[in-house]
């Protein structure tokens, strides 16, 4: 007859039962949020641009102009704003409303100079707000931004609405015969090859 071998078994340690269900439940409240994030966005990014305005308008400290740029203060910066003849030192970080990064100064290195004209109408528009030192957040209406053609091969997708988070750090006056409209944008995009808005 073969022997069994008694294992000798400790009771479970006060509290440890608590802490794995704890565990279990902090796992899946991480678990739902991850979830609830990543269908926020793509509800976001489903909607018409016009439902998504209306609501983010009525957000705290949302302004929206004339045109229908909204824009946030993030810091409001001082001294004068550029004019349209206005060259600026500035970083931006541009996202869809997903959340996905099309274009932002760090992918490339370092700020960037452009013409306040050379751009899309809502950033243009936006950057004049600003003051030197400001941080903004803009939300650009398709109308003000690529509109119906979309740009950068479908990297912005038709009729999207743009986020951009742009801090200004310099205001230059224009340079005669420098910087004219139409430097910047997405590759592919009305304005230019790359690299600016």
């Amino acid at each position: 007859m073969s022997e069994v071998t008694a294992v000798p078994l400790r009771p479970v340690a006060k509290g440890t039962l608590t802490k794995i269900w704890l565990g279990v439940g902090i796992a899946v409240i991480v678990g739902v949020g991850v979830a609830l994030a990543g269908t926020y966005k793509q509800v976001a990014m489903g909607q018409p641009p016009s439902v998504f305005l209306a609501k983010n308008a009525k957000k705290h400290g949302v302004v929206t102009t004339a045109s229908g740029l909204e824009y946030e203060v993030l810091a409001p910066g001082q001294g004068n704003s550029p004019g349209p003849q206005d060259i600026v030192l500035i970083d931006y970080d541009g996202k869809l409303l997903d959340g996905t990064t099309f274009d932002s100064t760090a992918q490339h290195g370092q700020p960037a100079v452009m013409p306040v004209a050379g751009s899309i109408p809502g950033f243009s528009e936006g950057l004049q707000l600003m003051k030197r030192g400001a941080r903004y957040r803009f939300w650009i209406p398709p109308q003000l931004g690529y509109g119906e053609q979309g740009a950068g091969d479908g990297v912005i997708p038709p009729n999207s609405v743009l986020q951009f988070d742009v801090s200004l750090r310099e205001i230059a006056p224009q340079q005669p015969g420098y910087g004219q409209a139409g430097m910047g944008g997405v590759e592919g995009a009305p304005g230019g090859a790359g690299g600016q808005p």
